[in-house]
């Protein structure tokens, strides 16, 4: 898939025409990159099984935080004066938390206090510009109910609703297969490394409590490498060959897909296998990745974006859990690395990249 962005300064860009109505996406890869280009085809694609094509009666509104959640209050109020009809957000949920989330102060006492209080702020930042406004999110690894976003799968109700990649079983259960996957690749993973973000939010927290449990069942060891930018990669990956770590795992946190070549460029270079959650990592030279398609979750987030503009309440529209995984096998890498991939995990995999 593919798609051409119009050159517009850092908010991103935007094909408006008065007479139509405006759908904004949110998304943190940056804009110029192939993953964000696709992730826009893909929601272009649902658009259009509803009917909808855009430039003849829809306009769309792209932007990308690049990442940074911080930005989202800022990015909530431009798609605000553009008068967005419907809005759909990929990968992050942390602005559309309720009140009563920030009036207990904590999700499962999993977040700090400057989380919390992060997440509140933008929140009320978001509803002052979006009291009424639609929002379809896709491809989140949060549980919405929990978070108190929707009332329930069935029945999101209010103005949410979208579709997440693992409700099913929770991150436990992604881990759980990926890594399995991962061991056949690298049967002497002794020391697993994972690079994260050290202000992620309830993801990293899943992620990083997931691995443990799993190192604990398969026997390896995990060390954490919390990075604040993408500035600290290329330490983080020397710190774990100064610990000799058999390998790297990429957190799903926004920040690390925000500049997917640039993160896959500074790990590949340890030449130590490497193993992200989604499967544009291992499309971009990763060793391997497992994970729910979000190239399909955007596109149906971009069906349900349809289903709104033709008058559908999105509170009636079921959050939807993911039902397409892909099992990607980076075959050029894993020449590079002189590792040999077995046959059966081949005929597993959905993708090969060679």
């Amino acid at each position: 898939m593919s798609a051409t962005a119009l050159s517009i300064p850092r908010a991103g860009y935007a094909q408006t025409k008065t007479n139509m109505p405006l759908v904004g996406f949110l998304q943190p890869p940056k804009l110029e990159t192939l993953v964000a280009k696709d992730r826009i085809a893909a929601l272009r694609k649902g658009l259009q099984e509803e009917g909808f094509v855009e430039g003849a009666n829809y306009s769309l509104a792209a932007r990308s935080n690049e990442g940074d959640v911080d930005r989202n209050p800022q990015i909530a109020r431009e798609l605000g004066a553009l008068n967005a009809r419907v809005f759909v957000v990929s990968g992050t949920l942390n602005y559309l938390v309720d009140t009563k989330f920030c009036k207990e102060g904590s999700y499962g006492g999993q977040q700090t206090p400057a989380d919390i209080a992060r997440s509140c702020d933008v929140f009320h930042a978001w509803r002052r510009s979006f009291p009424n406004l639609p929002v379809v999110f896709c491809n989140v690894a949060v549980d919405p109910v929990a978070l108190g976003i929707v009332q329930s799968y069935a029945h999101p109700g209010g103005i949410v609703t979208g579709n997440v990649m693992n409700a099913v079983g929770g991150e436990d259960t992604m881990v759980q297969k990926r890594i399995g996957f991962f061991k056949e690749l690298v049967p002497n993973l002794v020391r697993l490394g994972i690079i994260a973000p050290a202000n992620g939010a309830v993801l990293a927290k899943q992620e990083k409590d997931a691995l443990q449990r799993v190192s604990a069942q398969l026997g390896f060891e995990l060390i954490y490498y919390d990075i604040n930018t993408l500035d600290d990669l290329q330490s983080a990956v020397a710190a774990g060959l100064r610990d000799n770590v058999s390998a790297f795992y990429i957190s799903g946190e926004p920040m690390m897909g925000a500049d997917v070549s640039r993160v896959v460029s500074s790990v590949m270079a340890s030449r130590k296998p490497t193993v992200g959650p989604y499967l544009y990592w291992a499309q971009a030279g990763l060793l391997m990745s497992y994970a729910p398609d979000q190239f399909d979750g955007t596109r149906r987030a971009g069906i349900y974006a349809g289903k709104i503009l033709r008058g559908a309440n999105p509170g009636d529209l079921p959050i939807e859990q993911a039902s397409k995984f892909s099992l990607v096998i980076n075959l050029k890498t894993a020449k590079a690395l002189g590792i040999s991939v077995p046959p059966t995990l081949l005929a597993a995999a959905d993708e090969v990249v060679d």
